[in-house]
Parts: structure tokens; sequence; C-alpha cells
């Protein structure tokens, strides 16, 4: 049985969910499963007929409804959507439970944890519930050093340039 390992990849550059596609992308070439579940992204990569072409290997799911991101939408569309996200999240840990896949990547996860959506804790249970063979990739901007150290391997994003400097 292999061994599933944490993977985290954090910082203000963008490629943080590239970086986690191609991760998904090979996985896929070596026949495993894919979940992906994409947080705080507005309209995502769900609706895209690319993505549903690459169904079954690699599945992705946007629970929340709005095609703003989290940070556009008024208060009534973040109460919304903070419960779109607590289904989202229900649904990863029936993922882990249920071994649905070989990688499951929490895109943008780490910003539920600033926004205050989910807790640290909250966060933790569903790392330690993984399964041994299993792997995980969190994504997020702001790095957490408590659930950093959780992970096997943290990669650090950063812009070094800009088009805009």
């Amino acid at each position: 049985m292999k061994q599933g390992r944490i993977s985290i990849y954090t910082g203000d550059g963008h490629g943080k969910s590239p970086a986690a596609l191609g991760c998904a992308l090979q996985a896929a070439c070596k026949g495993q499963r894919v979940v992906i579940i994409q947080f705080l992204k507005g309209k995502g990569l769900e609706d895209s007929e690319f993505a549903r072409r690459l169904e079954p290997e690699i599945k992705i799911f946007r629970f929340e409804k709005a095609d703003e991101d989290f940070a556009s939408l008024d208060e009534a569309g973040k109460k919304e959507a903070i419960m779109d996200i607590k289904n989202g999240m229900n649904f990863a840990r029936k993922v882990i439970a249920t071994g649905e896949c070989d990688l499951l990547i929490l895109d943008e996860v780490l910003g539920l944890i600033d926004k205050q959506i989910i807790t640290e804790e909250e966060l933790k249970e569903l790392m330690s519930s993984k399964q041994d063979d299993m792997s995980l990739i969190l994504t997020g901007i702001t790095p957490n050093e408590n659930i950093s150290v959780l992970a096997d391997e943290v990669s650090g994003i950063q812009t070094v340039r800009s088009a805009e400097d």
C-alpha cells in the first residue's frame, strides 16, 4: 500500500492552484482518481467544458453558487456562500471517509481559516481523518503554521516580478 502525503501550496504569488492541478493531471495519468473541491473562487473551473472532459479521472466540485468570488459578495451573498462552503467541507469529509479518491485537492481551503469560515481545528480534524493511502493537497494565500506542521511538504509560491512592475 502506498503512503499518501499531505502537501500545501501557499504564498502571495500566482500559481498555487495550477501547481495543484498539475499534480492532479500527473495522478490521473497514473490511473489515480482525483477529487478537487474549490472554495472562494466564484465560478471556478466547475462550469468549464474542458473540466467536464477530465471526468471520470478528475472530478471538480464547487459548492458556492455565486459567479463572483467570495470577497466581491455583499453580506447576504456571503452568508449564503458560507452555508455552501460548509456543505463543501462536509463533502470533503465524506470523500475522505469513503476513500472515493487517491488525491483530494482542497483549493483555497486555507482562505477559509483566514475568513473565519472554518477553524484551524476543523481543518486539522479533516487532515487527520485522511486515509493512509490518500494524498491531500491544500492551497491558500496565507500560510498557517499550525496547519503547515501537519504537512509532509509545504511549498511557498511568491511573485518575484509582475507585469505591473
